[in-house]
């Protein structure tokens, strides 16, 4: 199967030649089209962007930079396909690269967002998880094992500008409401987002 998108992980994401963004914009050109039909392969990041290593602190998770978040490879253009039609993407397979056969979960610092948890887990904290095929193991919580089915992400289509400028308002108005929230209730376009 042909990769259609191809990362090097040990890249920051501004610098995978514009194979991937943070934000849901019209304005984002398409790195790749395909047909109706075509089957092919995309790698993607995790969604910090490679800012969490396969270590045992948790000062990666305490201190990631929330801005630069959320990476999804692409967007991938569709032949044919026009504003208001319905897709159906059918996912074959999902899983890890033959280099990075792990994952982590992490709980945010209530300094640095927090978390819905957070008065009860204020600090980071991280567990590292090891797939061997469907199953994963983590040496930071002993003796479990399961059957570690991955998600493929985020997945969707570009708004068009009327959409984007409606989130935009409905978000600002959102945030307004309490804007010295820890977590924030929204998190806003801003210049230094890829």
């Amino acid at each position: 199967m042909k990769t259609l998108i191809k990362l090097d992980l040990d890249k920051k994401p501004w610098e995978q030649d514009g194979l991937i963004h943070n934000r849901w914009h019209p304005d984002l050109p398409m790195v790749a089209m395909v047909k109706p039909g075509d089957e092919f392969r995309v790698e993607c990041m995790d969604w910090t962007g490679g800012q969490i290593g396969n270590n045992d602190s948790a000062n990666d998770v305490r201190d990631v930079d929330l801005t630069q978040v959320h990476y999804l490879s692409g967007p991938i253009g569709v032949e044919g396909a026009e504003p208001g039609d319905l897709m159906v993407v059918e996912i074959l397979d999902v899983g890890t690269l033959d280099d990075y056969q792990w994952g982590f979960n992490g709980l945010f610092a209530k300094e640095n967002g927090g978390g819905f948890l957070t008065d009860h887990y204020p600090d980071a904290r991280k567990s590292i998880w090891d797939f061997h095929g469907i199953y994963t193991t983590s040496r930071h919580i002993p003796n479990v094992k399961f059957a570690g089915i991955m998600h493929p992400g985020l997945i969707g289509c570009l708004p068009s500008r009327e959409l984007l400028e409606n989130w935009n308002a409905r978000e600002a108005a959102l945030i307004a409401t309490d804007p010295d929230r820890v977590p924030a209730l929204a998190l806003p376009p801003t210049r230094n987002r890829q």
